[in-house]
Order: structure tokens, then C-alpha cells, then sequence
């Protein structure tokens, strides 16, 4: 008979969560995230181009070199095509729509996320011109960072770099095998012949990867102050554990385990998932190889792998026996300096999908200091994705264009210069800096969905666009949000109803349903109708799910109606933060409240309830 304690609390999880999903409209993240790959296009853009300030660019790519590069991303707020982190994100991408694919087909999403895919993988395909050739970037990263100004007027050098088996680049080969094989996954219930043509791309680039080993950034210098790789074994690994799953051949999961030792994969506890390291995605992905029961023959090797993948998530959940992931006081996982939030992104992603794979297994996560249930690996990735969309001590949206409070200083090029449909004359390289870069004003145009690199290790933010560390949005960081922000909409939709107890079991919380209490400001004019919908206990704790309805109890329509709210301690829902402490402000699509009509809110705490009242409205 199943443990009531343990599934009391894991209820409990997942009420906690369903009632936190409702905090933010993932949608529109998801949305907004897409967008951003639009923005960050090179080559002749389509006639579905939704980001209108942007142009065609970048349409001699390859030129001089006398092979076809046009199309693929610009990096992040300057114009060169880095391959590795280009190829990460497309991988990324790729997985996001592979676990949360119908999710994105509720969203009706789909088509824009293979659209993003494929942007990237027709680029790899001509970047790919011979089976051991792979042109691994386009612009010098130097030139590039002279100049201030826009894609569509680039007057810095366009050179071409490529490997081959000369300047091998294991890493950079790998990574885009791997990419090219997720894709492959991706597209397979929609072209299957795109699909087929994907994987030859990504068995021969493996081929390349494992053959002729060594560094990219010691073939491509010039890539090696920007993005260091720090080997390429996980690289290799990751390759070929994305083609076992692409095609189910053995001789790829043969490989992985022939190597797990010698190539770090079942040596390596890590703490970062990132463009560089890959080691914590190879060993989950394993982990759900031993779990579905694919590996019988390798269950010894892929269980040292899973044992990994536990390091990893337990390190992030600060139960790793002191050997934990660092966190900001806001919560905010802290692993670099330079651009922080896209190694949160991607970690959190990671967990989400963890999460799925322990969960579908009905299994737990042993951790040095306690076990871990699968829900709250998806409350602590879900924490990462509502901190990045402002619930954080600055109360800021790092998702550039969600919400009302986000980076307006933003350093990218394109954003911060007027878009040549507004301005058709030429921005110098040197002009660009002087009449736009220095600006105190903001950015002219929305790099919508763009994920800055966030606030420091005590959570401070400084939106300054001559602080790239900080306000410099990246592929790599938003691309895995489409995946998170998908799996978070598919709870907010499933659930926001409240969940159904299972049949034949006993309710294991209760929701008394308080009478509504009336309660106003003397002299205002609404009221607030306080109601206790749901209740539940945690230990000792006995938390309460509160709604506030606000009626407009006057004859004249209300608006910029601020609330003061004292005394919460939990989270809240349906009201926006300003910049006052402890005041509160009517979402932005609710832009006037009528004569007799209502809106409500919701908060979660223990205790009493909070002080609600009217601080201001016209």
C-alpha cells in the first residue's frame, strides 16, 4: 500500500506548483521567447518576418570564400555567427519541442519553433559543405566590437572560418551533430525526408567530430575570447547520445558506454549545463535510457551515468552534502559573472525534464542530504523561470518585452539604433557609438524575448546598456525558455482549475469555502471581499489560498488603481509590483474598473491573512 505521508506531500507539491503557475502567462513568454530568434536572423528574411525592424543582412556571407553562408543567428547584441553557441541553442530548441511538443501545439506555437529550428539547421546544412568540413563562423568577434551599428549597414570584415582534417574542432563538430540529430527528432512527425536529411548531416559530422579530435578555438582563434571551450569529450558524448535517440542504432549507446570513464561522462559531477559543458545533459538523457529499460545490456554504465544526473539535480536543489550549486539571496542560481541567466535557463530546463523522467518512472531523487520528489525538482526549475520574469528582489522581467519592468537599456546593436525602415541613411561604425551607444535615452526598438545576462550574486541589476555582463541578451539563454515556459503553460492549463483527487483515495487537503468578508477604506470607492478558498498543511504549517475580489462600489469608472498590501509573506497572483514597496497595481490588460464591476486577486501564505487596502486611484 502506497505511503499517505508520501503522497500527501507530493500532492501537496503539486498544488503548490499549479497554484505558483498562475503567478505569470507563460504563453506570452513563450511567445515573446520566439520572437527573439526572429530579431536575431541573418541573411534574406522571409515574408512571415514578424520583427519588423529588422532587414535583410549578412547577404554575402561566404562570399569571398567562394561557399554559400547566408542565413543562420548573430549571437547575441553583436553581428558575428558563432557556431558552438548557435548550435546549442538549436539543440535546445529542438529538445524543448521534442518533450513539449503539445504543449506548443496548444499554444499554437509549433510551426514557430520549428521555423527557429530549421533557420538554423538550413545554415548548418550549407555550413556542412563536405562530409569533413564544417565553416564554423562567420565575423571577426575584434572587428565586430569596434563598430556600433546595425546588420543591415555591417561594414566590418565578414570572414569565414572553417574545420577540417587540418583544424579539427571536436566540440563545435559535435555540438552541431548533436544539434542536427535533435532536429531530426523534431521534424520527424512533420518532413520526414527534411528529417532523414538532418541525420545524414549528423552521422557524418560525428564521424568528423570522433575521427579528427581536437579544440575549435585552436582551429578558430579568434572565437577564443569569447567562447573558451573547455574540451570536447562532452561534446563527443552528447553527440552521440542525441543519435542513439535519433535513431535507436546501438553502435551510438555501445559508444557512450565504451567511453563513459575515459571521457568523463560517468566522472564528471557538475554543477552547469551550458553551451561549454554538456556532461549533465549527456548523463539525464542516459537516465532516461535506463529508466524506459532501452539499455539492459549497459544497465551497470548507465546506472553510473544516472547516478551523475542525481549529483547534478541534488546540487541544485542544495542537497548535495555541501558540493551545491551557488545561489543568489533572491534564489537565482549563480555560476558566472558574465552573463548568469542563460546557465539558470538552461539548468532549469534541464530540471524540468528530469523532473518528467522521474516522474514517469514514479521515482524519487536520493540526494546526500535527503530524497527529493520529482515535483520538487519542477518547483525549484519553475523558481529559476519566475525569477527571470520578475519575481525577484528588483521586482524586473530579465525577459526583455514580458511584463511592465524590463531592461530598456539593452546592449544590442540593433535594438539600440533606430531600424532602417524609420531611419534610411547609414549608421558609420564610429557613428553608431557617438549618436546611439552613449544615449541616456532607450532603446528605440523592443528586442522582444531577449534574456539579458541578469542581476550580480546579491541581485543587483544596473540597466546600462555599457554593461554588457548584465544587459546583453544571448541565443543560448533564451533558447531554452521555449521548452520551460511550455512545460510551465501546460500546468497552468491542466490545473488552474484545481486538482481532482484520484478516486478511491481520500481528499488529502481540505478547501473550507469562508464566507466572503466585505472590507474597505472609509471613503473609497471599492470594497474587497476577502474569501479563503483553499487550505492545506506542510509539517506544522497551515497554508491558506486567499482571493481578494475588488468591486467598484462607486458611480465612476476607476483607473491607475494602487493597492497597498501589508503583511504578505507568501506569493501573489493577478496584481503587478511597482517599484514601492509593498504597492500594487491592476495588470496591464485591465485598464479600468467599471461601476459595479469586479476584478480579483490571489495570494498563498501561512498565518494570518495580509492588510489589503487603497493607496491611490483616478
Amino acid at each position: 500500500m502506497m505511503n499517505s505521508r508520501r503522497v500527501f506531500t507530493a500532492f501537496v507539491l503539486i498544488l503548490t506548483i499549479i497554484d505558483a503557475s498562475l503567478a505569470f502567462d507563460y504563453s506570452e513568454a513563450v511567445d515573446k521567447s520566439l520572437l527573439f530568434f526572429e530579431a536575431q536572423r541573418s541573411g534574406k528574411l522571409p515574408g512571415t518576418q514578424r520583427v519588423k525592424w529588422r532587414d535583410d543582412s549578412g547577404l554575402y556571407d561566404g562570399y569571398q570564400q567562394k561557399v554559400n553562408l547566408v542565413g543562420g543567428y548573430y549571437d547575441a547584441g553583436d553581428h558575428v555567427k558563432f557556431g558552438l553557441p548557435m548550435a546549442y541553442s538549436v539543440t535546445m530548441l529542438s529538445w524543448g519541442a521534442i518533450e513539449y511538443g503539445r504543449s506548443m501545439m496548444d499554444l499554437n506555437q509549433m510551426g514557430h519553433v520549428l521555423n527557429a529550428i530549421k533557420w538554423g539547421t538550413d545554415y548548418f546544412i550549407k555550413a556542412h559543405s563536405q562530409p569533413n568540413v564544417l565553416w564554423g563562423q562567420v565575423g571577426d568577434g575584434d572587428s565586430d566590437h569596434y563598430c556600433w551599428e546595425r546588420a543591415e549597414d555591417m561594414t566590418t570584415p565578414r570572414t569565414a572560418y572553417k574545420l577540417d582534417t587540418e583544424h579539427p574542432g571536436s566540440d563545435l563538430a559535435g555540438e552541431t551533430a548533436a544539434a542536427m540529430a535533435a532536429a531530426a527528432i523534431a521534424f520527424r512527425p512533420y518532413n520526414s525526408s527534411y528529417s532523414d536529411l538532418l541525420l545524414v548531416h549528423a552521422k557524418q559530422l560525428f564521424w568528423f567530430a570522433d575521427r579528427f579530435r581536437g579544440l575549435f578555438t585552436d582551429s578558430i582563434p579568434s572565437a577564443k575570447e569569447f567562447y573558451t571551450s573547455s574540451g570536447y569529450s562532452d561534446e563527443l558524448l552528447w553527440a552521440a547520445t542525441w543519435l542513439y535517440r535519433a535513431t535507436k542504432d546501438e553502435s551510438y549507446l555501445r559508444y557512450v558506454v565504451d567511453n563513459a570513464a575515459s571521457m568523463g561522462g560517468t566522472g564528471w559531477a557538475v554543477k552547469e549545463f551550458s553551451w561549454d559543458n554538456k556532461y549533465a545533459g549527456v548523463q539525464i538523457l542516459l537516465s532516461k535510457v535506463l529508466i524506459d529499460g532501452d539499455g539492459s545490456a549497459y544497465t551497470t554504465t548507465l546506472k553510473q551515468y544516472q547516478a551523475k544526473a542525481d549529483c547534478f539535480a541534488c546540487a541544485c536543489q542544495q542537497k548535495n552534502a555541501g558540493y551545491n550549486a551557488p545561489l543568489t539571496p533572491g534564489g537565482l542560481l549563480y555560476l558566472h559573472e558574465w552573463n548568469n541567466m542563460q546557465y539558470a535557463a538552461s539548468a532549469a530546463f534541464l530540471l524540468a525534464v528530469y523532473s518528467d523522467y522521474l516522474s514517469a518512472a514514479k521515482s524519487v531523487l536520493k540526494c546526500p542530504d535527503a530524497n527529493v520528489q520529482p515535483q520538487e525538482l519542477l518547483m525549484f526549475a519553475k523558481s529559476q523561470a519566475d525569477y527571470i520574469l520578475g519575481k525577484n528582489p528588483k521586482s524586473m522581467s530579465y525577459m526583455v518585452g514580458y511584463g511592465q519592468n524590463y531592461p530598456i537599456h539593452v546592449h544590442h546593436r540593433g535594438a539600440s539604433i533606430a531600424s532602417i525602415s524609420v531611419l534610411h541613411s547609414v549608421v558609420g561604425c564610429v557613428q553608431g557609438f557617438d549618436a546611439w551607444y552613449r544615449r541616456p535615452e532607450a532603446n528605440p526598438n523592443v528586442v522582444h524575448g531577449g534574456l539579458v545576462g541578469g542581476p550580480d550574486k546579491n541581485d543587483n541589476f544596473e540597466d546600462d546598456r555599457s554593461s554588457y555582463e548584465q544587459t546583453e541578451p544571448t541565443l543560448s539563454g533564451t533558447a531554452p525558455l521555449v521548452g520551460l515556459f511550455s512545460k510551465l503553460h501546460s500546468i497552468n492549463s491542466h490545473y488552474a482549475a484545481g486538482p481532482t483527487p484520484t478516486k478511491g483515495q481520500p481528499n488529502s487537503y481540505s478547501h473550507p469555502k469562508v464566507a466572503a468578508k466585505p472590507y474597505e477604506k472609509p471613503g473609497s470607492p471599492v470594497e474587497f471581499f476577502h474569501t479563503i478558498t483553499d487550505s492545506w498543511t506542510v509539517g506544522r504549517i497551515a497554508y491558506y489560498r486567499h482571493k481578494v475580489i475588488i468591486k467598484n462600489k462607486s458611480e465612476k469608472p476607476i483607473t491607475d488603481l494602487k493597492l497597498e498590501i501589508g503583511n504578505l509573506s507568501g506569493a501573489l497572483w493577478g496584481l503587478s509590483p511597482t517599484q514601492n514597496k509593498n504597492i500594487y497595481e491592476l495588470p496591464e490588460w485591465i485598464k479600468v474598473i467599471k461601476p459595479g464591476s469586479e476584478c480579483s486577486f490571489v495570494y498563498v501564505q501561512g498565518g494570518p491573512q495580509a492588510k489589503v487596502s487603497v493607496q491611490s486611484y483616478h
